[in-house]
């Protein structure tokens, strides 16, 4: 594609996906409410609809065989989520406050998911493996979020780690009420929410093909496009509506965004496609990028378990780390 047809094309899908996904994101939450899924089931689906821009590029390129684009915009996304919903949300906000439990309870699967991804990248484990080791982890948390309460109470009864969980849930869903419950959805939202996810998608894998053509005709590496450029601009609905809700004082909501929709995305948007494509041999550069991803995961959600949230130091700390992660695969891919 020629350059002068490719950075419009780029611009108006860009506009169009990151437009519409809004949409989305709204009328799947009413289509949720409508099936009485719990708050943080809502906020899942929230997360995953406002997820779709960078699913549907990861998996246009893993398909035509970009590995390296399909990783970077999956694992960048990642890297930039953290910096942006939680260090942004911070700095912005002054202060989110997160309850320990919560903090925990979606800090396991995130590591967790986190670790799977770096060691499928690295090749260390087939995809299909890596699937299912963080496939089987995010359906069991999906499980546990929709599990009916009276029989978690009758569980929390004899046993002190159901006990646990029962708290860790209820703390989350009373944080999430006040900030995502929606009115019940019609059918115009049922056929709205339908329409734009065929827009969704058709303009995501407008804007990767774009890209690609992009990057190739000035001769930037893949990685880069994929886990600097596509990343951040896939990713802006998520860092907007985590800043506006860190600003309202909802820190579970912010939390429960951005550990939720980077563990879908690694899910979903990296291991599904892989599983049935591949992930290409392994790559050095895509795996340092899931090293920046764990290990930056890890640090924010050591800093908000230990101070019961993020304020402004650590919020300019995870910020300045994606800094540095930026500049660093400028270098490498130099």
């Amino acid at each position: 594609m020629p350059v002068g047809a490719a950075a419009p094309l780029f611009a108006l899908a860009a506009c169009v996906s990151l437009a519409t996904s809004w949409l989305l994101v709204s009328r799947l939450e009413r289509v949720g409410e409508r099936l009485g899924l719990s708050e943080a089931l809502l906020g899942m689906v929230a997360a995953l609809a406002a997820d779709a821009p960078e699913i549907t590029s990861a998996i246009t390129a893993l398909v035509n065989h970009q590995q390296r684009i399909g990783a970077g915009v999956v694992i960048g996304s990642n890297v930039f989520n953290l910096a942006a919903l939680l260090g942004l949300g911070a700095l912005v906000a002054g202060a989110i406050r997160f309850r320990r439990r919560v903090v925990i309870l979606g800090g396991l699967i995130a590591i967790w998911i986190a670790a799977v991804c770096m060691v499928s990248v690295l090749g260390a484990v087939p995809p299909v493996a890596g699937l299912a080791l963080s496939g089987l982890a995010l359906v069991g948390y999906l499980v546990l979020l929709g599990a009916d309460r009276r029989l978690l109470r009758r569980l929390a009864a004899g046993h002190r780690w159901a006990h646990w969980l029962r708290a860790a849930v209820v703390e989350e869903e009373r944080d999430l009420d006040a900030a995502i419950r929606p009115v019940p959805a019609d059918r115009t939202d049922m056929v709205m929410a339908g329409v734009a996810l065929i827009v969704v998608v058709l303009a995501s894998a407008t804007m990767e093909r774009a890209a690609s053509d992009l990057g190739r005709s000035f001769g930037v590496p893949e990685i880069v496009t994929g886990a600097l450029v596509l990343a951040a601009v896939t990713s802006l609905p998520n860092a907007v509506a985590a800043v506006y809700l860190a600003v309202r004082g909802r820190g579970a909501a912010v939390l429960s965004i951005a550990l939720n929709s980077n563990s879908l995305n690694v899910v979903v948007g990296l291991l599904l496609p892989g599983a049935l494509v591949g992930l290409g041999g392994p790559a050095g550069e895509a795996g340092l990028v899931a090293a920046w991803y764990l290990g930056l995961t890890a640090v924010t959600l050591g800093l908000a378990h230990r101070q019961h949230g993020l304020g402004r130091p650590a919020g300019a700390l995870i910020v300045g780390a994606y800094a540095v992660f930026v500049a660093w695969l400028l270098v490498a891919a130099a």
